[in-house]
C-alpha cells in the first residue's frame, strides 16, 4: 500500500506471510512481527519533486508485486506533487467488505445481504483506463473502513472452522487474529489492492472498527468493560489499528519519533507483548495516546482528528480529544497553506433537528431535568447514538472557535487559507453545508462535506427517518427541546446546501491556490456488472 507521499519520498507499507527484506525502489527495510503476522514500512527517498514513478516490491530479492503475469492493471505509481500543484482529495467512510456479486451487490430491500456497489471499486476500474495524472492525489478514508460487527462471508467461515458462534461475543470479530483477517478480506479484492498500491491513503478510526457504539459514555464503557469477551476485543481493534491503519498515517519524521515503533523496530522476535501493552494502555488512559496527526500535500494541509478513541467521558466534562491532543490541533492549525482540511469522521454540523436533539440529550443526561430524566436520556443516548459533536458541547464550541479564529486570519500567521473544509463520514448519508459565522464579514469560507458511505447504504425504511430528522419540523422539534434544557445554542448557523444523497459514493476536492471545488460521484451498476461512477453534485467553494 502506498500510504503516505510527500516532496520526494513516498512510504510503501506491506505485510508478508514470514520475516524478510522489503525492498522498493533500492530502499529497503526489514520486517517486524507481531504475533505471527509480519509487517515493513519502506522509505522511498530520492524521488522527483513532481511526477510519476512506477515501482515494485521485493522480497529478499525477488518480485512479489505486481503479483504476476496474469495481473492486468497498470503499474503501480507513487505521483509526487510541487508546492503549485493542482490538486484531488478523495474522501469518504463506511465500507462493508462484502463479495462483489449478487445477492451483495443488490440493494437491502432487494436482499438482506445487498450491500450495492463499491465505490471504491468502481473509482478504481475508472482509474484504470485513465491516465495517471487524472488520478486522485490522496483518498481519505474516515471511519469503518472495516465493521468488526457486520463481517464478510469468507472471515466469517474463517473463524467459524476455529471457534464456536454461540460463544460470545458471537458472529462479530473476537481477537487480534480475527482482525488480520478481517483485513485481509478488506484489502486483497484485485481493485483493492491496485487502487491502495497507487493512491496515497490517510485513515481514521470509527465506532464500526471495533464495536458500533464504541465511547457513546461513560455507562457505555462500565457495561462493555463488564463482558468478559471485551478485552480481546479492544486490545485486538488497537493493536490491529496501529499495524494497519496508524503506522502508514505518520509522516516519516512523525514515525521516527514514535516510541512504541522504535521499540518494535528493536525488539528480537515477536514484539507482539509490547504492542499488546500499548493497546491495553491505549483503551484504558486517555493520556499518553494521540492518534490525530497531519499531513502536507503541496500548498494544502491536512489535520485529522480522532473523534472516537481518545475520548474523556466524565459527565459534565466530556471532550472528544484530552487537552494535549487539543492544544497540537490547535498548533497544527497555524502556517501559511492555500487551503485547510479537516478530516474527522463524525459530523461536527448534522442536520439541525438531530444536531440539536444531540446537543438536548447532552444536557439531559448531564441533570438538567433532574437524576430520573438523566438515567433516561442515557437510556436514549445509546439507543440512539447520539454521540456526535453535538452531545460534546464543549468540544464542539471550541473547534467552532477555532474556526472562526482561522477563517479570520487572527490564527497563526496572520492570513486566512483560501478555505476550510471539514471532511466528515460516518452517518450514511452525503451532503455540504457552509458555515456562517456570527461575524460574518471578512471571513474567508467554512464548509462541512460529508460523504458516506463508499459500500454500506441505508434501506429505504432507514433513509425516511433521515429525512424527517432533516425537516423543518425536526429541525423545530430540536431547537424546542435544547432550549428547554437551556442549552446555549450559539451564534452559528448552517443547513445543508446541497445533499442528501444516500447512494454508495465517493466525495473529491479539487483544490489550486485560490479555488476549492467539491463533487460527489455515486456507484451505479446491475447486480451483475461492473460499477462506474455518475457525478450527482459539483459546487464552487472559493
Amino acid at each position: 500500500m502506498l500510504r503516505h507521499a510527500g516532496a520526494g519520498h513516498a512510504t510503501i507499507w506491506v505485510e508478508t506471510s514470514e520475516p524478510c527484506e522489503v525492498s522498493v525502489l533500492d530502499c529497503s527495510q526489514r520486517t517486524f512481527e507481531v504475533e505471527g503476522h509480519h509487517f515493513a514500512l519502506v522509505e522511498v527517498t530520492g524521488l522527483p519533486q513532481e511526477g510519476n514513478t512506477p515501482y515494485e516490491v521485493r522480497l529478499d530479492g525477488a518480485r512479489h508485486w505486481p503479483p504476476g503475469d496474469s495481473w492486468d492493471w497498470p503499474s503501480s505509481c507513487i505521483r509526487t506533487v510541487a508546492d503549485d500543484h493542482d490538486l484531488t482529495v478523495s474522501f469518504g467512510s463506511c465500507r462493508c467488505s462484502y463479495p462483489n456479486r449478487p445477492p451483495y451487490t443488490l440493494t437491502k430491500d432487494e436482499d438482506d445481504d445487498g450491500r450495492e456497489h463499491d465505490a471504491l471499486r468502481a473509482l478504481a476500474l475508472r482509474m484504470r483506463d485513465q491516465e495517471p495524472e487524472e488520478w486522485p492525489d490522496l483518498l481519505l478514508m474516515l471511519g469503518d473502513q472495516v465493521y468488526a460487527d457486520e463481517i464478510p462471508p469468507a472471515t466469517r467461515e474463517w473463524i467459524e472452522q476455529r471457534r464456536d458462534f454461540d460463544i460470545p461475543p458471537g458472529d462479530t470479530i473476537a481477537n487480534f487474529q480475527e482482525y488480520c483477517r478481517l483485513y485481509f478480506d478488506a484489502w486483497t479484492d484485485p481493485a483493492m489492492r491496485w487502487l491502495l498500491s497507487t493512491v496515497p491513503t490517510a485513515m481514521i478510526f470509527d465506532d464500526h472498527d471495533v464495536i458500533d457504539d464504541w465511547n457513546t459514555s461513560r455507562d457505555w464503557v462500565d457495561m462493555i468493560r463488564a463482558k468478559g469477551w471485551w478485552d480481546d476485543r479492544i486490545v485486538g481493534g488497537f493493536m490491529s489499528y496501529w499495524c494497519f491503519q496508524h503506522l502508514g498515517n505518520l509522516s516519516p519524521d512523525d514515525r521516527a519519533d514514535d516510541e512504541i515503533y522504535h521499540q518494535v523496530l528493536a525488539a528480537e522476535g515477536d514484539a507482539g507483548p509490547i504492542v499488546r501493552e500499548f493497546a491495553f494502555r491505549a483503551d484504558r488512559e486517555v493520556d499518553g495516546t494521540r492518534w490525530s496527526y497531519k499531513r502536507d500535500i503541496g500548498r494544502t494541509r491536512l489535520i485529522m482528528m480522532d473523534s472516537r478513541g481518545g475520548r474523556v467521558l466524565t459527565p459534565g466534562q466530556r471532550s472528544m480529544v484530552d487537552e494535549d491532543e487539543w492544544e497540537c490541533i490547535v498548533e497544527w492549525t497555524k502556517g501559511d497553506f492555500d487551503h485547510l482540511l479537516i478530516g474527522t469522521s463524525l459530523p461536527v454540523f448534522l442536520a439541525n433537528g438531530t444536531h440539536f436533539l444531540e446537543a438536548w440529550n447532552e444536557a439531559i443526561c448531564d441533570g438538567a431535568w433532574g437524576k430520573t430524566a438523566s438515567r433516561v436520556g442515557e437510556k436514549i443516548r445509546q439507543g440512539l447514538d447520539l454521540e456526535h459533536w453535538a452531545a460534546f458541547r464543549d468540544s464542539q464550541r471550541r473547534l467552532e472557535g477555532l474556526l472562526e479564529d482561522v477563517a479570520s486570519g487572527r490564527h497563526g500567521e496572520g492570513t486566512a487559507p483560501g478555505s476550510t473544509v471539514l471532511m466528515s463520514g460516518d452517518v450514511h448519508h452525503a451532503y455540504l453545508s457552509e458555515v456562517h459565522f456570527a461575524s460574518n464579514g471578512g471571513l474567508a469560507p467554512v464548509y462541512q462535506a460529508v460523504c458516506s458511505p463508499f459500500r454500506n447504504p441505508l434501506d429505504s425504511r432507514e433513509q425516511r427517518a433521515m429525512r424527517a430528522a432533516m425537516s423543518g419540523f425536526g429541525a423545530r422539534l430540536g431547537r424546542f427541546l435544547a432550549r428547554a434544557a437551556r442549552v446555549d445554542l450559539g451564534p452559528l448557523t448552517w443547513g445543508i446546501d446541497e445533499g442528501p444523497w444516500f447512494d454508495n459514493q465517493i466525495a473529491h476536492l479539487d483544490l489550486a491556490r485560490g479555488k476549492s471545488v467539491f463533487r460527489i460521484e455515486k456507484a451505479l451498476g446491475a447486480g451483475d456488472e461492473d460499477p462506474h461512477l455518475e457525478e450527482v453534485c459539483s459546487r464552487r467553494l472559493a
